[in-house]
């Protein structure tokens, strides 16, 4: 019989590649954010489309091709400005992730860009995770960055956690 896995707290994960589950999840919760972004965007056409034209209030029907390129468009345009301005998306947010380059440090426009797009366009490199070494996706590969875990803001640990042997700071704020 074996033993059951021993949980890991936060802060023994913390800085480390993310796994294939958290990024799919943070993915699909990506994909979700997009589309109501999408619709919001179709409500209010509509609405201005009512207001101006006149009844009735219908969403437009632009057709499937138009719809899957909107679409991710605004998917690819979502994910580029979170890794870019804050190194997360809400679904990164949501599972705790940061996106970074191989150093930590954030991403540049041009690679959260190339980012993006091949996440949207290729959205299975996510299943190379569990052959690399270091937890890299294809677009990880490809672009140089990394997906680790962040949930304190930045990839040393907590505030006051020390950063060179990422101890912990019990509540007294001893080292422990």
């Amino acid at each position: 019989m074996t033993a059951p896995a021993r949980t890991r707290r936060p802060q023994e994960v913390q800085g480390r590649p993310a796994g294939l589950v958290s990024r799919t999840v943070a993915a699909a919760a990506d994909v979700l954010v997009a589309l109501g972004i999408l619709l919001t965007v179709e409500a209010g056409y509509a609405a201005a489309h009512r207001l101006l034209a006149g009844p009735p209030f219908a969403f437009p029907d632009p057709g499937p091709g138009v719809t899957a390129a909107l679409g991710s468009a605004t998917l690819v345009g979502y994910l580029a400005c979170g890794w870019f301005f804050g190194g997360r998306t809400a679904g990164n947010q949501l599972m705790g992730l940061r996106v970074t380059d191989r150093s930590g440090r954030r991403l540049t426009a041009g690679i959260a860009l190339l980012r993006a797009l091949l996440c949207v366009a290729l959205p299975w490199g996510l299943l190379w995770i569990p052959f690399s070494r270091r937890g890299a996706s294809l677009q990880d590969v490809v672009t140089g960055s990394a997906v680790v875990h962040d949930w304190y803001g930045r990839t040393h640990g907590r505030p006051g956690d020390s950063p060179s042997t990422g101890e912990a700071r019990d509540a007294r704020g001893r080292m422990g």
